[in-house]
C-alpha cells in the first residue's frame, strides 16, 4: 500500500451523476410519476432535483400543487418503486468514466473513502455497480434526518471516518450538495458545469482521466 502525505485525509463522493450514471433512472422514475400526476416535467425541470431528498424533489415537481399528506407520501412511494425497478438492471457498465478508476487509486493508497448520497438506495446501486468493497463508510437517505442542502449527511461522515471536515474532500456534481460541503466546512470539487458547480473549489467535467495527484495538488492550491 503506497503512502501519501496529503491535506486530505479522506474523500466522500456522491452517487448519482458522479460515479454512476443512474441519475438518468432518478428522471425517468420523477418523469413517469408527473406524467401520471399531469404535471409537465422536463430534463430541465429534473436539474433543480440533483442532490436533495425525495420529499425535496417531490416539493419541488408538484411546485404550487397541494396535497394532503397521505398523498405525498403515496407519490413518494410510488416514484421510488418505479426508480427501484429501472435500477434492477444496473451493473458496473452504468459506472462513469473515471470513477472506478479513480476510486481504486485512492483504495491503493492510506486514504479514506466514503459515500455520502441522499439516495435511500445507494447501497443497492453499490452492490450491483460492483464498487461496495471499496468504501470505508457508506452515508445514504437513511442516515441523518436534514438533507442536502444541510452539511448534515457530511458531517455525519466525517464523524464516522475520524476525521475533522477539514481533512475531508467531498466530490459532488449539485449545487445543493456543494452548498452542504462549503456549510460544513469541507473541501470540494465540483463536478460538471461551471454555472452548476461553480461555487466548488476545484471543478471538473468529470472524473474522467481525473487522477489522485492531480486532485491533491488542485485541492492544496485552491485555499491559499
Amino acid at each position: 500500500m503506497s503512502k501519501v502525505n496529503p491535506i486530505i485525509k479522506a474523500f466522500i463522493f456522491d452517487l448519482d451523476g458522479v460515479l454512476t450514471d443512474t441519475a438518468e433512472y432518478h428522471y425517468r422514475a420523477w418523469k413517469h410519476l408527473a406524467d401520471e400526476e399531469g404535471i409537465p416535467f422536463t430534463r430541465k425541470d429534473n436539474e433543480r432535483l440533483r442532490g436533495i431528498s425525495r420529499r425535496d424533489s417531490l416539493m419541488i415537481v408538484l411546485g404550487r400543487r397541494v396535497f394532503s399528506e397521505e398523498k405525498l407520501q403515496e407519490m413518494m412511494e410510488r416514484k421510488n418503486r418505479y426508480y427501484a425497478e429501472f435500477i434492477q438492471g444496473v451493473s458496473p457498465s452504468d459506472l462513469l468514466p473515471g470513477a472506478k478508476a479513480l476510486l481504486e487509486e485512492i483504495r491503493a493508497t492510506d486514504l479514506k473513502i466514503a459515500l455520502g448520497s441522499a439516495s435511500k438506495n445507494a447501497n443497492e446501486v453499490l452492490e450491483r455497480s460492483s464498487i461496495r468493497s471499496l468504501f470505508d463508510v457508506v452515508s445514504d437517505g437513511y442516515s441523518v434526518e436534514l438533507q442536502k442542502p444541510a452539511p448534515d449527511l457530511f458531517l455525519h461522515l466525517s464523524e464516522r471516518l475520524g476525521f475533522s471536515p477539514s481533512e475531508c474532500a467531498v466530490v459532488e456534481d449539485s449545487a445543493a450538495g456543494i452548498e452542504a460541503a462549503r456549510v460544513g466546512g469541507f473541501h470540494v470539487v465540483g463536478i460538471g458545469p461551471p454555472e452548476r458547480v461553480g461555487e466548488a473549489d476545484v471543478i471538473f467535467p468529470s472524473l474522467a482521466r481525473v487522477h489522485l495527484a492531480e486532485l491533491i495538488h488542485c485541492l492544496s492550491y485552491a485555499r491559499r
